[in-house]
């Protein structure tokens, strides 16, 4: 009854970043993740969408392990990117974590200058042997996070001190200095205004030229609008998974249509 509705034809098989099989997530006695199946495309925003609660952003912290870091919650299954078990003891979650740069709902900054922001990550990683190289990474990770001309006359002022949309589009430009493959983003518009919500979307487009996207949105009209497919949980299972058209225009599970006419959410 929950198995989710995937067209076998989803996801061309060579252009998988990242495979899902039978996930399962415990937080202590509740039971979050229930046996999730799913192929993540490479250079694709994938839209995860379903009620508060459903479990979309458990999942979407799956795939970097950021559950590790609470203690209760139990993670099983299978997790591949790249055909490699991410859950595999050998595999260090930092060095993950860099491969797959995560942005969160709510913009968090580091409290230190607008260049440090982004420089933090590849310093850790020993991405740049000097200084040149070092401001290279930065001024095109700040270009990348479409934020460049707006801060290149003060990259020695703090981060903290940037408006919401800017200190979001900070957060973008950090994550992907150290030049992952994947990109997650929980909400990220959520806390921000039209008009940096726009501008973010925007930037969501152009960067899925270079990585494949996992956006978790409580916006249906934001999924419509960013993403090429949308994956709808309900309740912990992953219902249906399909291109975005398809699943917004002509869904094949009765949940999935209750929940985009407005039904259930």
């Amino acid at each position: 009854m929950y198995d989710a509705q995937i067209p076998q034809s989803t996801v061309d098989q060579t252009d998988i970043k990242f495979s899902a099989r039978g996930v399962q997530v415990h937080y202590g006695d509740t039971h979050a993740i229930k046996n999730v199946d799913v192929d993540i495309a490479d250079k694709t925003v994938t839209a995860f969408i379903g009620p508060s609660g459903c479990g979309k952003s458990t999942f979407l912290r799956c795939l970097n392990r950021m559950n590790d870091t609470i203690d209760v919650c139990r993670v099983a299954g299978d997790i591949r990117l790249d055909g490699v078990d991410i859950y595999d003891k050998r595999i260090d979650p930092v060095q993950l974590r860099a491969r797959v740069g995560m942005v969160f709902q709510k913009p968090n900054p580091f409290p230190k200058s607008i260049y440090d922001n982004v420089a933090y990550g590849p310093r850790i990683h020993g991405l740049a042997r000097n200084k040149a190289e070092l401001d290279e990474i930065v001024e095109n990770a700040l270009r990348r996070g479409a934020i460049w001309n707006e801060v290149k006359d003060r990259l020695d002022a703090p981060g903290t001190g940037l408006s919401g949309g800017q200190q979001q589009r900070l957060c973008i430009a950090r994550a992907v200095a150290t030049e992952p493959e994947v990109l997650l983003m929980d909400e990220p518009c959520s806390a921000l205004d039209p008009i940096a919500t726009a501008q973010i979307e925007e930037l969501i487009d152009e960067l899925r030229r270079s990585y494949s996207l996992v956006i978790v949105t409580h916006s249906m009209q934001q999924a419509a609008r960013v993403s090429q497919k949308t994956a709808f949980f309900h309740l912990g299972h992953l219902v249906e998974f399909g291109e975005t058209g398809q699943i917004f225009t002509n869904p094949v599970d009765e949940r999935t249509e209750s929940y985009i006419t407005g039904r259930i959410g």
